[in-house]
Order: structure tokens, then sequence, then C-alpha cells
């Protein structure tokens, strides 16, 4: 039976995706719970699982967080696009989150789940916000790879991963090589499909 790459809690160390034979996208592909499927494919699969949750939410990293090249500025400007496209296309019982990754020094036990994702302890901010979908952008692989795996492990967190490189297996959906294009045709794609997905009845 072929695995899958789904929403857990899937048991207290999840098996990396690589290892149960699911491999990353070539240009131009992404990934959709383990399966290589069209880029713009998962970009409307992407919109449609932001419009539909509760807490829809953006995890920036340091890659995008600090205006360390002129590439990154325009993909934070890109971000904070996305997130607003987000917020006036969400329903009124549905609460879009803008929460960073500034940095990957472990914080645990006093990490502020409410402003500040912990990457060594991404379940403390998903339980504490009750995050049901969330995009990692701007993080650096290793700690993507490590974040996903703790989330998917430990939560039932639908998880979505903008790469600059090749991708993110441990992802449910995942693209790579990405720029601040793709991340302006997520937010059109957002915009677009506005009131065609029906959100959720209530935050809990």
């Amino acid at each position: 039976m072929r695995y899958e790459v789904r929403p857990g809690p899937e048991h207290f160390l999840p098996p990396a995706a690589a290892s149960m034979g699911i491999r990353l996208p070539n240009p131009g592909e992404a990934i959709v719970h383990g399966y290589i499927v069209p880029e713009e494919q998962a970009m409307e699969e992407a919109a449609r699982r932001f419009l539909s949750a509760k807490v829809p939410t953006i995890f920036p990293g340091p890659l995008v967080l600090w205006a360390w090249t002129p590439t990154a500025e325009k993909k934070a400007k890109a971000i904070r696009h996305l997130f607003n496209v987000l917020k006036e296309s969400v329903g009124p019982n549905q609460q879009p989150m803008l929460i960073p990754m500034p940095d990957y020094r472990p914080k645990y036990p006093k990490i502020n789940p409410e402003v500040e994702i912990n990457p060594n302890h991404p379940n403390l901010t998903i339980w504490h916000n009750r995050i049901d979908t969330c995009l990692f952008v701007g993080v650096h692989c290793h700690q993507a790879n490590l974040t996903l795996k703790i989330v998917r492990g430990g939560t039932n967190c639908y998880t979505m991963a903008m790469c600059a490189q090749a991708g993110h297996e441990d992802a449910m959906l995942s693209f790579r090589d990405i720029t601040p294009d793709h991340i302006i045709r997520l937010a059109d794609k957002v915009r677009e499909l506005k009131g065609t997905v029906p959100g959720p009845a209530v935050v809990q």
C-alpha cells in the first residue's frame, strides 16, 4: 500500500516521507499528499485549504523575515500581500493568523505561542491557537523537515510548504523553486476562489 502524507496525529515518531518512497517534484511540479502534480493544481488546492480552514496560518521563517537580499525583501512583501488577501477573503468565523519563526533557538518552555512558532516544539503553537491549516515559507530546509514531521506526528494540522529549493516531502502540500511571483499567484488564486469554497460554520 502506497504511503500518503496526510494530517496526523500519526504517532510519536512519524517516518520521514522520503524513507517511505515519497520523492521530490521536478521543476514545474508540486507535491500533494505525496503525489506529484502540476504546480497549478497544487496552487488551487492550497487556496482551497486556506479558504476552508478555521484558523489558516502563515509561518514565515528567517529567510524572508530578515532583509538579507533584495529577493528576500520582495518575498516578505509578497507574503504580507498573501496574508492581507487571505484576511479579506475568509468568512467572519475564520481567524487567519501570521506567526513568525524568526530563529531556530530552542525556547521551550518559555515560548509565547501567540506571537511566535518554536520550530523545535511547533505543536505548542498549533495546539494553543487551534491551527488546522498552515503554510511554511522562508524556513531553512533542515528545520522545515524537522518541524513538519513533528506537526504531522502530534497534530491534525494540514501543512503546506513553499520551498526555494526542491520542496518538502514531509508536508501535505509543497511547492519548489518559489519566487515572489509564486506567492502572488497563490494570493490571486485565493481571491479567485473566494466565495466558492464553503468555510467552517464556527471556530471552536
